[in-house]
């Protein structure tokens, strides 16, 4: 009698504000990322992944369940209240305990699940052990490391280190830990970097690393922002959106290698420990870099804007999935996929039946993994009813082929673009498809009204 087939164990490593450009095998001609480059070059590469939203705490939530996030009802931040010209839709705050998570799914099949990172999905009702975690390492309700990226941390679910110690470095030092004492046992490794969010925080000599990078390439003698229009939220209206132009922040660039560094040493650890053949590695980001606020470390060009705008560059992503045996090497898809899809694709990888109930925005990808060129879907949405700390305005987006029309809530406002023809979004073709206008918008609308979607309403004490 044969053996059964062991279920392979699934690393799925999500970063913070990581933009679709801010990898040396996406574009950069700044930031070094050899691991990351290594592993695009062994496996797949996709240029069209999404998240599925422009902030964190909905495409986590979107992660966790399988739906969209106006599906769940997480559609902001957790924490997040803004107002301008309208008033903010309102959300719930926290992963309703309801929803089956795919940790929850993969510990029926066997798996060991840990959570190791950010979580910031509602508070310790909530927490990761509360949605089919094993062990909860370093996740809380905090979307951001509060006390900065250096020991003393603060954070309730992660032990202190020695003063000086950096975050991403102890995460990673966690996650191998973990890897290293795995008995055999599949398991499910979610590590969620608070890495690269703001404070823009790393060691002066690796700064100076990439300050010296940049006086050697003349990117320091250039001025990297273009001042803006007001933002159009009321706390923020003395303020200027600051657009960054080019990829020259040295402290950002140290923080993106220092990221790679560590998933070289993960990697090494699946190696030494003779389990990197046996784990899909996964890795993704939770929204657009952030280009155009609090700093404004990062640039998406060719894409437009950045975290908290529907444009492209809010929700374009890089996603690498590693598969030996499976994957071909250096592969590359252009199909667009999206934060829910990882639910049903890990259900798959891990041998699983579907939960259609469950992930029902979700389309398992494992057909793009093993080299088919197409997905069984029409179209992809977006819903975020709310103003971004970052300049972005509410709206709703769906992407259809290679067309994506936004709705801007404000005005009614429509935009559509040809993604293929201009990446950038530089022009709308809205007056020149109206057909296709009509029809995106038609089928948009139709989506909002299935799952209940909240609009946000006129602010009758907005005055500018």
């Amino acid at each position: 009698m044969s053996q059964p087939t062991k279920k392979p164990n699934v690393l799925f490593i999500l970063i913070d504000d990581m933009g679709w450009k801010d990898l040396g095998c996406y574009g950069s001609a700044f930031y070094e990322t050899p691991h990351l480059d290594r592993l695009a070059a062994e496996g797949i590469r996709f240029t069209d992944a999404y998240a599925a939203a422009p902030v964190c705490s909905p495409t986590r939530a979107s992660i966790m369940s399988g739906k969209y996030p106006a599906n769940v009802g997480v559609t902001n931040w957790i924490g997040g209240r803004t107002a301008g010209k309208l008033i903010d839709a309102p959300y719930i705050r926290h992963l309703p305990l309801q929803e089956k998570s795919v940790a929850s799914a993969l510990k029926e099949q066997g798996y060991r699940t840990w959570h190791v990172g950010k979580w910031h999905l509602g508070g310790q009702d909530h927490y990761p052990d509360k949605h089919g975690f094993d062990v909860n390492i370093g996740g809380c309700s905090w979307g951001m490391p509060l006390n900065g990226f250096f020991s003393p941390y603060g954070i309730e679910t992660l032990e202190e280190g020695p003063v000086g110690e950096y975050l991403t470095d102890r995460l990673t030092d966690e996650a191998i830990r973990l890897i290293r004492q795995n008995d055999g046992t599949p398991f499910f490794l979610n590590l969620w970097h608070y890495a690269v969010h703001i404070p823009i925080e790393v060691s002066a000599e690796l700064t100076e690393r990439f300050a010296a990078k940049a006086r050697s390439l003349g990117l320091d003698q250039l001025d990297p922002f273009v001042a803006g229009e007001p933002f159009p939220c009321e706390h923020k209206q003395h303020l200027r959106v600051q657009r960054r132009m080019i990829q020259s922040d040295p402290a950002y660039a140290a923080m993106i290698y220092n990221l790679d560094w560590n998933i070289g040493r993960l990697i090494e650890a699946l190696e030494e420990t003779e389990q990197l053949d046996d784990t899909v590695i996964v890795f993704t980001s939770d929204n657009g870099g952030l280009a155009t606020a609090e700093g404004s470390p990062t640039c998406n060009s060719p894409l437009q804007e950045g975290k908290g705008w529907m444009y492209e560059g809010g929700v374009r992503e890089p996603l690498i999935v590693r598969w030996s045996g499976v994957v071909k090497p250096g592969s590359i898809s252009e199909v667009p996929v999206s934060s829910p899809d990882f639910y049903p694709t890990l259900l798959e990888i891990a041998g699983a039946g579907p939960l259609p109930e469950q992930h029902e925005d979700g389309v398992s990808f494992v057909p793009l993994l093993k080299g088919e060129e197409r997905l069984d879907r029409e179209a992809l949405f977006w819903h975020y009813p709310h103003y971004g700390n970052q300049g972005g305005t509410p709206g709703s987006a769906v992407r259809e082929g290679v067309y994506k029309l936004i709705e801007f809530f404000e005005d009614g406002r429509l935009e559509l673009y040809n993604l293929r023809t201009d990446l950038s979004e530089a022009s709308t073709i809205a007056g020149e498809q109206p057909e296709i206008t009509e029809r995106l918008h038609r089928k948009l609308r139709d989506w909002r009204e299935r799952i209940e979607a909240k609009i946000p309403v006129g602010n009758p004490a907005y005055s500018r």
